[in-house]
């Protein structure tokens, strides 16, 4: 296969695009669960809530606006194609270039701050974007792109389990953190779990979980299961939707793996809000 060139500026083009879309249109996979909790909710407060949340969302898409006022951090994770060469620009560049774009003429929050502890001066653009690459073969790049909020990502968590705690502390450890978020995180959410690999790597995988649509299941019918299991304990909790009560406190629960020490467990517990934007695009 030879080298395929893509030009910096179709990048730029591309990662505009996505976080544009992705701050203005839910995804399908969201409204329908969204409809399904509405559907079977009995408190009539949980009922008004639901309606003004999915009432939001089509009046956002509708006039392509934010869904939510905090537009989030920039998150991507890319698939690059050994064969690919970015010209005239470097990748790096080209998909900040992008993020700037779309959070500057989508009318996008910017929500980025130069220095964690001591200056927290805001960068004006939302940059810089956190970006996690993959080398893969062939000659495409692929992007799947997010704003993360920070009122959930605050709620989020992981822990160094050892082997020894087995399936039952990777379950406790879930639940007891989705408790402790409580209505914080803005609930109804998305509760993306990653096991496995090291401490940096299990929060990586758990933040790609709430990337994945919530009406996929894992591969693995154990993890399967496990995410079925989680999601009706984490709906028996009662928080429901905006905290104030009902049967829907979560819209799904998605697992994501990766191999392991002999000596180790990590477990990542990364929760979304009910505004779970993600796109792709490939190029």
């Amino acid at each position: 296969m030879e080298v395929r060139t893509i030009e910096a500026s179709a990048v730029t083009a591309a990662v505009k695009k996505l976080f544009m879309d992705c701050n203005y249109f839910i995804g399908q996979d969201i409204m329908e669960q969204l409809e399904r909790a509405l559907d079977i909710e009995d408190s009539p407060v949980a009922q008004s809530v639901l309606r003004q949340i999915i009432e939001n969302d089509r009046i956002a898409a509708a006039e392509e606006i934010p869904l939510c006022q905090d537009t989030g951090m920039a998150v991507l994770f890319v698939e690059y194609g050994d064969k690919v060469c970015v010209q005239n620009g470097s990748f790096e560049d080209a998909v900040q270039q992008g993020v700037r774009e779309a959070y500057e003429e989508g009318y996008l929050r910017k929500s980025v701050v130069s220095d964690p502890v001591f200056d927290r001066v805001n960068t004006r653009d939302n940059t810089p974007a956190v970006i996690h690459t993959k080398i893969v073969s062939g000659d495409r790049i692929r992007f799947t792109a997010g704003g993360k909020g920070f009122g959930s990502e605050n709620m989020s968590a992981v822990k160094m389990l050892t082997p020894a705690y087995g399936v039952e502390g990777v379950k406790q450890f879930i639940l007891d953190t989705v408790r402790a978020a409580g209505p914080n995180p803005c609930p109804p959410i998305v509760v993306g779990v990653g096991i496995g690999g090291t401490f940096e790597r299990a929060a990586q995988l758990a933040k790609k979980a709430t990337f994945r649509a919530i009406d996929t299941k894992n591969p693995d019918p154990r993890y399967a299961a496990l995410e079925d299991e989680l999601l009706e304990s984490i709906n028996q909790m009662g928080f429901g939707p905006a905290g104030l009560g009902g049967k829907t406190t979560a819209l799904g629960v998605n697992i994501e793996t990766s191999p392991t020490h002999i000596a180790g467990m990590p477990v990542a517990v990364n929760i979304c809000c009910h505004a779970a934007r993600h796109a792709s695009a490939e190029i």
